[in-house]
């Protein structure tokens, strides 16, 4: 019992757009994740601990640049 042959041929598939799909998605979850956290940090010093506002806002503000001199994209002719 053999099957009608598939007209499905290995790597001629453009995908183009699900790999702007993929970098997207991975660049909302970078960003995502850097805004979350510098959030977090900002709202636990200013309201769990004595640091107060000025402190927690320091300190996110400071893990917020780090994060996108740290996460930001760098040219292709790197890799």
């Amino acid at each position: 019992m053999a099957g009608k042959a598939s007209e499905y041929h290995h790597g001629d598939m453009d995908i183009h757009e699900q790999q702007a799909t993929f970098h997207l998605v991975m660049g909302i979850t970078k960003w995502g994740s850097l805004i979350i956290a510098a959030l977090l940090l900002f709202l636990t010093l200013w309201f769990c601990t004595p640091a107060g506002f000025l402190s927690g806002l320091i300190s996110g503000a400071i893990v917020l640049i780090l994060g996108i001199l740290l996460l930001r994209s760098r040219s292709d002719s790197a890799h």
